[in-house]
């Protein structure tokens, strides 16, 4: 048996790493299993992580049973297998069979890990196929402490400023309201512009937002939309997969507002290098999304109602690498980052936004 507890924890992680790989092969159609007993998980989350080949690894999230499972004794839990394959993974070739993520403020205490080619799942995962087109709360633990609240708090802002620019996407839109505050304040307040950036969303995320208000009794003149960097961070996910997220939100902000111009940006770059895995996830997504839109019928007399642009060479060192000075975590950008993005996005801003629509 092994007793953890922890507090404050942005991410701490406890790992079984063999010498060498391991071939989990036979093991596809069973298993990964555990007596997990729960003592403190309020505050706090945890998930399952399995290697799923070289640069490879997959992610279950177990917030709400483990948090069900607080002070009933041990429970035994059985993942499938299941839950950690898709399409290209080399399970022939695992160094890290097992790791459990945990977040927050919690206490529990784990024996018996293992693998058993003819176990029977007890727990459900979601379908990786459809995982980023179905609409759904973000529900990682950092976030459940603010998420609703913000959620709330846009509604309400929204009816008060009757925007004509609204931005949607994940913490790098959110960064309007920090670190590219005064950005904003210089170029976008006038247009009463609404930021509904969340932290932490993936696309499904933004998905359920939208089905839950967030653009409800407005007619802005455009969105600026940028998503799925999180679908790459969290989940490695499908490209493809991605893809259909950001066009199923696409289409959900033509449902609802018809006569809306979208400004779609690609999603920014990250890993440090050209040849970082979510790099290359992130320029395959872009590709994808792209090619979508590229070959769209204008829908609007004065133009195509969904505009692709691409500024991420604006936000990288002549080799190709990520500037500190613009990407100080390699993802987020600072002041400097939100002055480029601002400038690049002008001149398609401002032809829109010079042309009126419903309820302007």
């Amino acid at each position: 048996m092994l007793a953890l507890g922890w507090q404050g924890a942005w991410y701490a992680t406890l790992a079984v790493e063999g010498r060498q790989p391991q071939d989990l092969r036979p093991y596809l159609g069973g298993t990964l299993e555990l007596d997990l007993q729960v003592a403190e998980m309020a505050n706090a989350g945890l998930r399952f992580k399995m290697d799923c080949g070289p640069g490879c690894e997959r992610t279950l999230w177990f917030v709400e049973p483990a948090r069900a499972a607080a002070g009933q004794g041990w429970r035994h839990v059985a993942v499938p297998l299941a839950c950690f394959l898709r399409d290209g993974a080399d399970f022939s070739n695992v160094k890290r069979p097992f790791a459990l993520d945990v977040v927050g403020d919690g206490r529990l205490a784990l024996s018996g890990v293992r693998l058993v080619a003819a176990g029977q799942g007890t727990v459900n995962c979601p379908d990786y196929r459809s995982e980023s087109v179905t609409p759904a709360p973000l529900v990682d633990t950092w976030a459940h402490a603010w998420w609703p609240q913000r959620h709330a708090q846009k509604l309400h802002e929204a009816r008060e400023l009757n925007p004509e620019i609204v931005f949607i996407g994940d913490s790098i839109t959110q960064g309007w309201e920090k670190a590219g505050r005064e950005v904003w304040q210089r170029h976008y307040t006038k247009y009463r512009a609404l930021n509904l950036g969340f932290s932490g969303d993936h696309t499904e995320n933004v998905l359920w937002r939208l089905q839950h208000g967030e653009l409800d009794g407005m007619a802005p003149k455009v969105v600026v939309l940028m998503i799925g960097t999180n679908n790459t961070g969290d989940r490695q996910e499908d490209p493809q997969t991605t893809a259909a997220g950001v066009r199923r939100i696409v289409d959900e902000i033509h449902q609802r507002l018809p006569r809306t111009k979208v400004l779609l940006l690609a999603i920014f770059p990250r890993d440090e290098q050209p040849g970082g895995p979510l790099r290359r996830i992130n320029e395959c997504i872009n590709t994808l999304v792209a090619a979508q839109f590229a070959s769209q019928k204008n829908t609007q007399a004065d133009g195509p109602s969904v505009h692709y642009l691409d500024i991420n060479a604006a936000l990288l060192n002549a080799d190709g690498s990520l500037s500190r000075e613009i990407m100080p975590d390699g993802l987020h950008l600072s002041e400097r980052g939100y002055a480029i993005w601002q400038r690049a996005m002008d001149a398609q801003l401002q032809r829109w936004l010079a042309i009126g629509t419903a309820g302007h």
